[in-house]
């Protein structure tokens, strides 16, 4: 889409967004977030779960105001501000309407005529490929059917600027790859009724085929970390030499984030109360273990190629990476995963010996663990109700963090036989310790 005029669309100003009460705990997933979108550009924002990727698309859309800071559209030639549209991930459609009838609703809030509406609708669905459905219902079609009437009802408004949360991740490899290609080819030809797009992904070669420019976003909270102009031709290829060093590139961005570093010296540095946990089960470990132990990578994978095989997106692959390096079974160095000695041998190991080696690691990196323990050991019954310990955590952090990381520790610990859980009584005890 050739556009000369680089009017700004959306300008983002230290959009900050909290999640909670005032006064209580609160969950910050946006900080001091500045970003611009002009017209005919597409940008991505990738980054993993948790990073505040689609509260900020939903700040965009108005569907939710930002705790702190200003999002604006800034009027054009006309006088007229952006007007925006959503795509969501999960199609978002009404069963009870027709295709048709899905498209419509939206030129009908606003107002237009019926005869306007037929029309316009009737030419959306023709774009976006689904000319003859119609008449069919949601439930009669696939996915990325149903995800092209959720497209071509954002785009029967006309807006300036379409939103798409994830619109590709709900589908299987092939239909999202066509999905891609063809809303790609609308773009390139102009065919949209659109001046920029602004989406949000997972997906690191996802947004390296579509976008031109790339915001990646930090976690917990969310804040742009960095931003990656797209200097390659469409339609990009992705065996292009250029186009696989862009993703190499992203990924050894992306795996030097601050999370594990900072929670490293959080943990030499004080008591390590305060590092929030991903919900990362033991399986997931374990196997990450195996799969860089076994062959082709035998101990070293780079992350691109080790999400390839096992196909993983950034986002998922990641946070179980992360963890492995804060127990000190692997190291995350540019873009590489080696197991470190403990690893190894927790690959090589039988399960119970595996058991030990995991608990030995448990209570030397991840502080709440040993503190869990601790207490245990101290008190003449042998057991502590877990609220005690949610309680310790929200003076740290967020009730919804606190919750997940001990969720996250008590899956651990069960695990390596540190201690059991009742989840009926809420408490843990030491009747199954090893």
């Amino acid at each position: 889409m050739q556009v000369i005029d680089k009017h700004c669309l959306v300008d983002v100003q230290q959009v900050g967004h909290v999640y909670g009460s005032t006064g209580g705990a609160e969950r910050r997933v946006l900080d001091d977030v500045c970003m611009r979108l002009d017209e005919g550009e597409i940008v991505g924002l990738l980054g993993r779960s948790g990073s505040g990727k689609s509260t900020l698309l939903r700040a965009i859309a108005g569907l939710i105001s930002p705790t702190t800071g200003v999002v604006d559209f800034p009027a054009n030639a006309q006088g007229l501000a952006s007007s925006v549209r959503m795509v969501f991930q999960s199609f978002a459609l009404f069963p009870w309407l027709t295709v048709l009838q899905n498209v419509e609703v939206g030129l009908e809030a606003l107002g237009v005529a019926t005869l306007e509406q037929r029309r316009r609708a009737l030419a959306a669905i023709d774009m976006i490929g689904l000319d003859g459905f119609e008449s069919a219902f949601p439930k009669e079609l696939s996915g990325g059917m149903r995800q092209r009437v959720g497209l071509a009802r954002a785009l029967v408004v006309n807006p300036d600027v379409l939103l798409m949360d994830e619109p590709f991740s709900a589908l299987d490899v092939l239909t999202a790859e066509t999905l891609r290609t063809d809303l790609l080819e609308l773009w390139r030809e102009g065919r949209m009724p659109i001046r920029s797009i602004l989406m949000v992904t997972h997906n690191i070669e996802e947004a390296v085929l579509m976008c031109d420019r790339i915001l990646i976003f930090s976690s917990n909270p969310g804040r742009v970390t960095s931003e990656i102009t797209v200097d390659l031709r469409q339609p990009r290829n992705r065996a292009d030499p250029a186009f696989q060093a862009l993703v190499e590139h992203i990924y050894v961005q992306m795996a030097g984030g601050a999370n594990v570093s900072s929670a490293r010296q959080e943990t030499s540095a004080g008591n390590g109360m305060s590092m929030v946990l991903p919900s990362i089960s033991s399986n997931a470990l374990a196997g990450l273990i195996e799969a860089v132990q076994d062959q082709p990578f035998a101990g070293q994978a780079d992350l691109r190629e080790l999400a390839d095989a096992l196909r993983y997106t950034a986002s998922d692959l990641l946070p179980v990476a992360e963890v492995l390096q804060l127990l000190r079974l692997a190291d995350l160095q540019d873009g590489h995963i080696t197991l470190l000695p403990a690893g190894q041998r927790y690959a090589e190991s039988a399960v119970d010996e595996r058991k030990h080696l995991f608990a030995k690691h448990l209570l030397k990196y991840v502080p709440l663990v040993g503190h869990v323990r601790r207490v245990l050991d101290d008190r003449p019954t042998h057991t502590a109700p877990a609220r005690r310990f949610r309680d310790q955590l929200e003076d740290f952090m967020s009730e919804h963090d606190a919750a997940i990381t001990l969720d996250c520790v008590t899956q651990w610990g069960r695990y390596a036989e540190l201690f059991a859980y009742d989840e009926v009584a809420d408490q843990f005890s030491l009747d199954n310790p090893s």
